[in-house]
């Protein structure tokens, strides 16, 4: 047993990047058991961004543990030496591919199960042509290329409109109401998949994630940052949804068995709705800090329902309070962030 672990199994502290990574990417017994039954080889199409990694990873011991030969094949556009090695390491295939190069596109082996999470976001503000190109072009070419492929595509909540804080979150079938073009974009490629999974017969999961957390990234980072620097917190945006990246992942990997077509959305989402004011508070706590906060809590916000995923897909097993005991301890041990805020205070839609 580790010596931060405790009975239960479960890391009192995680201690380094290498730790953090080994958890994150740790399959469930359902997602190997999933993996095991899954037929064909794996490829993850804009791998080398903040969930991609361990994803990849996770799908390779998922795979091993099952007793599964199977490729697991990760692209990028650019692959830097550093994550090459790492995948080379772990045995998946790192290709470098511009993806919207159809020649580089057609040049991509064939493979039966495709995860989508190519898309553009931060900056999206003043270079809209591009976010519309990454985020509804590309999928059309992708379907395209992959035809004979099922999916699951990472989307987001941000294609909902803002909800009452007491209406338990928008569900699957409620109505769509992006703010903003990256919103906008994002149903578009929502669209763009509905309509090739249809035309051309391809079985797609649409996972609306709203959001994922890890030590080095999250709303709860963010948070834990404005806290500890003494900075004050903003609480317009004054409720959000939280899951742990380890079981967000878990989830994904399972979601290849609910593709369907139409292509069919699922809400990736933790269980509970946070207050922001709450959650600064618990942070304050563990620092021994006064929190300041600024603006008054509005009476809607960016808020999912993940009933639906969690009866298919396994709920998540990380609790928030765990959530928050991981990330103070590790931004009072000076641990490293990605530097890649998630702007989840944001109410106009301008990323």
């Amino acid at each position: 047993m580790n010596p931060r672990e405790n009975d239960s199994g479960r890391f009192e502290s995680i201690e380094d990047v290498e730790q953090l990574e080994e958890l994150l990417s740790r399959p469930t017994s359902a997602v190997v058991d999933w993996m095991g039954r899954l037929e064909g080889d794996l490829i993850v199409l804009g791998v080398g961004g903040k969930i991609g990694p361990t994803l990849a990873r996770m799908a390779r011991r998922a795979s091993e543990q099952a007793g599964v030969s199977r490729r697991v094949i990760g692209v990028d556009k650019v692959v830097p030496p550093d994550l090459h090695e790492k995948f080379q390491a772990q045995g998946i295939e790192a290709i470098a591919c511009d993806l919207l190069d159809r020649k580089q596109l057609a040049a991509l082996p064939d493979v039966p199960n495709v995860i989508y999470m190519a898309a553009m976001k931060f900056g999206a503000t003043g270079q809209e042509a591009l976010t519309w190109a990454m985020n509804t072009y590309l999928p059309g070419l992708v379907c395209e290329r992959f035809r004979h492929s099922r999916f699951v595509v990472y989307s987001t909540g941000n294609v909902y409109p803002l909800s009452p804080v007491d209406g338990g979150g928008s569900k699957e079938d409620d109505p769509t109401g992006p703010i903003g073009d990256y919103a906008m974009s994002c149903l578009g490629r929502e669209r763009i998949f509905t309509h090739f999974s249809l035309a051309l017969d391809i079985p797609v999961a649409l996972i609306r994630l709203n959001y994922a957390n890890e030590l080095r990234y999250g709303v709860l980072t963010d948070v834990a940052q404005k806290v500890l620097a003494g900075e004050p917190v903003d609480v317009t945006m004054g409720y959000f949804n939280v899951i742990w990246q380890g079981d967000a992942n878990a989830m994904v990997l399972r979601a290849f068995e609910h593709a369907a077509v139409p292509a069919r959305p699922i809400n990736l989402v933790g269980p509970d709705t946070l207050g922001l004011r709450e959650v600064a508070e618990e942070f304050g706590r563990r620092f021994g800090k006064p929190v300041q906060f600024a603006g008054s809590e509005a009476p809607d916000a960016l808020l999912s329902n993940g009933r639906l995923g969690h009866e298919l897909l396994g709920a998540p097993s990380v609790t928030p309070e765990q959530m928050i005991d991981w990330v103070a301890d590790w931004q009072l041990r000076g641990g490293v962030t990605l530097g890649k805020p998630t702007k989840f205070q944001v109410r106009n839609g301008k990323f």
